[in-house]
């Protein structure tokens, strides 16, 4: 590439191989959640990208090329992100969250590149171009908006307090073992304390023994003595 017209036109079609993919995913995300708010956003999206694909076309066209796109790494990476979500999420509290970032992140690689687009369609005076290119700029941003909302509406705090659930879960787990180890240890002491009655005991008896064995020695000796 050696001019700006030649760089405009590659990310064209780095955006225009972007939008088809995100054509692809959406469905996969709108069928995976549970949400129905959710659902509704991302099937509406899929028709305003179609939409937008067709803006595309139109600026291809005005540029005198056929439209076409180019492996976008960076897209194809934000895609596979949101499938992992998908398939690692086990919670719908969790997954509806996760679903919300990656979309999120999607918009907004979309809306750094229409916005790049947009500037240099103006540098090279294509006016035409710039108002295909900024309208498909706004439905970005209202979409991003629209995620946001969602999200701090209450998909955000389900999500946490699932963590919360499994915290106090673990917690509960963990007191009856400590509780088993102290019944345990007490026992242990009452056996011995119950053992030191027993020594004296025995201790009484012989100290007995051999008191009433003096007694007796003693008793012996006085008829000797009355003799």
């Amino acid at each position: 590439m050696e001019t700006l017209k030649e760089l405009f036109e590659e990310t064209l079609k780095d955006v225009y191989f972007a939008e088809k993919q995100i054509i692809k995913a959406l469905p996969k995300m709108a069928r995976k959640t549970k949400l129905p708010e959710l659902k509704a956003a991302f099937e509406e999206h899929v028709e305003q990208t179609k939409g937008q694909v067709e803006r595309l076309d139109q600026v291809f066209k005005l540029l005198g090329k056929k439209s076409s796109g180019k492996e976008c790494p960076a897209l194809l990476g934000l895609v596979e992100e949101a499938e992992e979500i998908m398939s690692e999420a086990k919670d719908p509290d969790v997954l509806n969250a996760g679903l919300i970032g990656a979309a999120q992140a999607v918009e907004h690689y979309e809306i750094a590149r229409y916005g790049t687009l947009v500037a240099w369609a103006r540098q090279l005076g294509m006016t035409e171009a710039v108002q295909l290119l900024e309208e498909t700029l706004e439905e970005e941003k209202v979409t991003d908006q629209k995620l946001t909302q969602l999200a701090l509406s209450g998909v955000n705090q389900e999500a946490e307090d699932e963590d919360g659930e499994e915290d106090a879960g673990a917690k509960s787990k963990a007191k009856p073992k400590t509780a088993a180890a102290k019944s345990s240890a007490k026992p242990a002491a009452k056996s011995s304390a119950s053992k030191t009655p027993a020594k004296t005991k025995a201790a009484s008896s012989s100290s007995g023994a051999s008191r009433s064995g003096s007694a007796s020695a003693n008793s012996a000796k006085s008829p000797a003595k009355k003799k």
